[in-house]
């Protein structure tokens, strides 16, 4: 069962307290080239992007979160580290901070934080990473989840000091048995929402193994508000595994769903091919749609029948549960994009 969390207001979207889980990613562009990032951004949501964090590195970039939120349909979060201004500067225009309070500095600062976020009411995420931990807690707990955990209280309680509740908390670290860990022993503590991922989690091969692992396993133990697959690759591709995830969870619908099986001896098509090319082509669509492609008859039928378009060996194919008529292997794709486009 999902942890009920806190309700939270990111722009015209809500998350905690039952919402749909969200699909985070972070633009790679220079926030301060507006027209570049706006671009891909819209190219993001097209995707399936949710929420966009966009990083802050210095006020030219804060001051260009105007344009680029006034160009956008999706909630904008701003990510800042070190320098308190470009927070407060970035506050006017977005629609969440990120920030890692403890690198902010003086209690000055982050109260002039603070003070800016509840102005222009929006919240503000304490990301806490393995890699970036408080020198202290570091030599007291070691690279720890207990110690990410430690770290996130610390935060939480210099914002609740200063009368502020609107928070929400991420604690990732670079392998699954620390994130999931620390995740865990967060969420007993308190009903914050939560936004997960494994945070630099590798290659598109490598990462999104170990993203949808750790990502899975806490979605399925009832814990996440939104995601974020950290990718070292084209943001886009953090969106498609994200939505994968959730998919495959039956958390989430959205667009064209493809089963396939691994084929064998049996398998009379090239059913890897078809599969493949069914996904290409209908990558962009948004409706939600079940398509099954088998090579045989053991669990053809079954599957067919489990999808809203299927075919199975012997060149069946199957539309809402029932065989429609047969197709041939090189008519397969226009078949099932008409079917797709029926209905």
């Amino acid at each position: 069962m999902r942890k009920r969390t806190k309700e939270v207001r990111i722009g015209k979207l809500r998350i905690g307290n039952g919402h749909p889980i969200l699909v985070q990613s972070m633009a790679n562009t220079l926030t301060s080239d507006s027209d570049a990032t706006t671009k891909q951004i819209h190219e993001l949501s097209d995707a399936g992007c949710e929420i966009i964090r966009v990083s802050v590195p210095d006020m030219k970039s804060a001051l260009a979160l105007k344009k680029i939120r006034e160009n956008i349909s999706i909630p904008l979060v701003a990510d800042i580290h070190f320098d308190y201004r470009l927070a407060v500067e970035s506050a006017k225009y977005a629609d969440k901070l990120r920030i890692n309070p403890g690198n902010i500095g003086s209690e000055e600062k982050i109260r002039a934080v603070v003070d800016a976020a509840k102005e222009h009411s929006i919240p503000i995420r304490i990301g806490v990473n393995l890699g970036s931990l408080e020198k202290e807690l570091e030599k007291k707990y070691g690279l720890t989840p207990k110690a990410m955990v430690e770290s996130a209280m610390q935060n939480i309680t210099l914002l609740e000091n200063l009368d502020f509740y609107d928070i929400v908390v991420s604690l990732k670290a670079s392998d699954v048995p620390r994130t999931i860990e620390a995740y865990k022993m967060f969420s007993e503590k308190l009903d914050y929402p939560l936004h997960i991922g494994v945070t630099e989690s590798g290659t598109i091969f490598s990462g999104t193994i170990s993203s949808s692992i750790g990502i899975g396993s806490l979605l399925l133990g009832g814990i996440g508000d939104t995601i974020r697959v950290s990718l070292a690759a084209p943001p886009v591709e953090e969106v498609k595994v994200g939505w994968q995830i959730l998919k495959s969870l039956k958390l989430r619908k959205r667009g064209i769903e493809v089963t396939a099986c691994p084929t064998c001896a049996r398998a009379n098509f090239d059913v890897a091919l078809v599969a493949r090319k069914i996904e290409d082509e209908t990558k962009n669509m948004e409706k939600p749609m079940h398509i099954a492609i088998m090579g045989c008859g053991v669990n053809g039928p079954g599957e067919a029948k489990e999808a809203d378009i299927g075919g199975k060996g012997e060149n069946l194919f199957y539309s809402k549960g029932g065989i429609s008529g047969k197709v041939s292997e090189k008519d397969i794709l226009d078949r099932v994009l008409k079917e797709i486009n029926s209905q």
